[in-house]
C-alpha cells in the first residue's frame, strides 16, 4: 500500500494552522482511515483475487469475471480517496507557509538596525508564528473545505455505484470467454462487509466535520463583523484630543455663540443710544 510517513508528516503541520474542528478531522483521518487501512484492511483483502473462484474450468473466465466485479480494488480505491481528500489541505498548507515566510521576512527587515518602517505590519501571524485565519487565508481555508466536501461526497457515491456497500458471497458472470453464466464466489464476504461499512461511516463523519467547520467559520466571521465598535469616552482621566472631530465641532459652536452674543449686545446698545437722542430732541 505504500508508506504513509511523508503524507502524515505534511498533514501534521496543518494542525497548528487550522481550527479546532480541523484538528478533529485530522485525528479522524490519521486514526480511523490511515492506520486502520494500513493495519487491518490490507490483510483482509490480501486474498481478494486468489480467493475469488468460479465454477468453471474455462481459462481466463475467472480473471474476466473478477475484473468485471471489481474494476478497482477496495484498498486502492480507499487509498485514492485519502490522497484526493488530503490534497486540498496540503495546498492550503502551502499557502499558509508562504504567508508565514513573507511575514517573518517582514519582521526581520523591520527589526534590523538599518531597517525602515514600511507602513506595513504582519496581518496573519503573531510574534510566535501562530496563524490567524482571516482575510485571504480565510478564503483559502474555506475553499479547501468546500473542495474536500465535494471530493468526499463524490467518492462515497462512486463507491456505491462501483460495488455497493454490501459484499455478497456470490456473483453471477456471463462475460466472454465464459461458456455460460457462471457463479463466482468471494472469500470472507462478511468480514469484508464490516470493513466496507466502517470505512463508509468514517467517510461520512469526515464529510460532516467539513460541513460543520464551514458553518463555524462563516458564523464566526459574521459575528465578528457585526460586533459594535467601542466608542471613545471623554472624561477627566481620558480627555478628548484636539484632533477629535467632535471636539473641533464643539469649539466652532462655542465661537459662533460668542460672536452672536457680541452682535446682539452691540445692536442693543446702538438702539438705546438712538432712543435717548430722539427723546432729548423732542423736548
Amino acid at each position: 500500500m505504500g508508506d504513509w510517513g511523508f503524507l502524515s508528516t505534511l498533514l501534521d503541520k496543518v494542525q497548528s494552522h487550522s481550527t479546532v474542528i480541523g484538528k478533529i478531522w485530522m485525528s479522524v483521518l490519521f486514526l480511523f482511515r490511515i492506520m486502520v487501512l494500513g493495519a487491518g484492511a490490507e490483510s483482509v483483502w490480501g486474498d481478494e483475487q486468489s480467493g475469488f473462484t468460479c465454477n468453471t474450468q474455462q481459462p481466463g473466465c475467472e480473471n474476466v469475471c473478477y475484473d468485471w466485479t471489481f474494476p478497482i480494488s477496495h484498498i486502492r480505491f480507499w487509498v485514492l480517496q485519502i490522497i484526493f481528500v488530503s490534497t486540498p489541505t496540503l495546498i492550503y498548507l502551502g499557502h499558509a507557509m508562504h504567508i508565514i515566510h513573507k511575514e517573518n521576512k517582514l519582521r526581520e527587515q523591520q527589526s534590523s538596525p538599518g531597517g525602515t518602517w514600511l507602513g506595513k505590519k504582519p496581518k496573519y501571524t503573531d510574534e510566535k508564528g501562530k496563524v490567524k485565519i482571516k482575510g485571504n487565508l480565510l478564503g483559502s481555508y474555506l475553499t479547501q473545505l468546500v473542495v474536500k466536501i465535494i471530493i468526499e461526497a463524490a467518492f462515497i457515491v462512486g463507491q456505491y455505484y462501483l460495488y455497493g456497500f454490501i459484499m455478497v458471497p456470490m456473483f453471477p458472470c456471463s462475460k466472454t470467454p465464459c461458456p455460460f453464466t457462471v457463479e463466482c464466489y468471494m472469500s470472507r464476504p462478511t468480514e469484508k462487509t464490516i470493513f466496507i461499512i466502517f470505512m463508509l461511516v468514517v467517510a461520512c463523519v469526515s464529510l460532516l466535520l467539513n460541513i460543520i467547520e464551514v458553518f463555524y467559520l462563516i458564523g464566526t466571521r459574521v459575528r465578528c463583523g457585526s460586533r459594535p465598535r467601542p466608542r471613545k469616552i471623554t472624561s477627566a482621566e481620558n480627555p478628548a484630543s484636539l484632533s477629535d472631530p467632535s471636539w473641533t465641532n464643539t469649539e466652532e459652536a462655542l465661537k459662533q455663540n460668542k460672536m452672536n452674543l457680541e452682535r446682539e449686545s452691540t445692536g442693543g446698545s446702538l438702539d438705546g443710544a438712538k432712543e435717548e437722542k430722539r427723546l432729548l430732541s423732542g423736548h
